[in-house]
């Protein structure tokens, strides 16, 4: 089996051609005394979907959530290394500024206990991206569009979001996330609490946002990876063992942990 110092030349072997919206340079992580990501190196393109992949516990949840400082909050992590945005270093920005250009979407919806309406202009309304009652309804309704719902919500805005059905309400979460023009969208297991109607528009969404936004999505699923994404990343016990084009890594994975994984030895 390969060691883990080869499986990092396997994450440099195949660059990504498009621009990196994204990129993390040796990413340490820490819970306290145990670490829990190792030397991670990984660039997000532009207007890309980029799939981390892997089993339970190997870092794919905790890499995402260092790309928009969520870690910040949990009093016993600690994150080394390089994070930029564009060029700008993350640690570098205004948290509050950081996330409004960084969106994200949690495994399990979780709309406001607020209306249709007030779900979405929460952000907007926070970073006063609009003056008046007329910009915040452009802004409302054109979120609500990007993210599939408009039709099936035009006449219930004044109803609360926690009314809606699951997968609408993860339509309503990507909606408010959109509505503070972010550049960036992560995504957390997105459809691991969705039935499969819900799931395939869900995909279906995620294709179309993608000529906006660069999204960076954490599934379980390999099938769900190889149908949204154009990149793939591999975790395994805290290291990227290999990224690549999606279809590469499917198809011919360059380490044999990447094949173990794909094809079901273990996971």
């Amino acid at each position: 089996m390969p060691n883990q110092a080869s499986s990092i030349s396997y994450a440099h072997q195949t660059v990504a051609k498009t621009p990196s919206k994204v990129s993390a340079k040796g990413v340490n992580v820490f819970y306290g005394a145990k670490q829990a990501l190792f030397d991670v190196d990984l660039d997000v393109p532009v207007n890309h979907v980029t799939a981390l992949i892997g089993p339970s516990g190997c870092g794919k949840s905790t890499f995402l959530r260092c790309i928009n400082r969520m870690n910040d909050v949990v009093e016993i992590c600690r994150v080394e290394g390089d994070i930029r945005l564009d060029d700008g270093d993350i640690n570098d920005m205004d948290v509050v500024e950081l996330r409004a250009r960084i969106g994200m979407v949690f495994q399990k919806p979780n709309p406001f206990p607020k209306t249709i309406y007030d779900n979405v202009a929460y952000g907007p309304r926070i970073h006063g991206l609009a003056s008046n009652r007329d910009e915040l309804d452009e802004i409302v309704f054109t979120s609500l569009e990007k993210a599939g719902l408009i039709g099936e919500v035009r006449d219930r805005l004044g109803e609360s979001g926690t009314g809606l059905s699951g997968g609408q309400q993860q339509r309503l979460c990507i909606a408010r996330a959109i509505a503070v023009n972010p550049e960036v969208i992560l995504m957390d297991e997105p459809c691991s609490a969705l039935d499969p109607i819900a799931t395939a528009r869900i995909e279906e969404l995620i294709d179309e946002l993608r000529q906006i936004y660069t999204i960076v999505i954490v599934t379980h699923s390999m099938q769900q990876a190889a149908r949204v994404s154009q990149r793939t990343a591999f975790l395994h016990l805290g290291y990227l063992v290999e990224v690549g084009d999606t279809e590469d890594i499917f198809t011919n994975p360059r380490d044999e942990r990447t094949q173990g994984y794909i094809t079901g030895r273990f996971g």
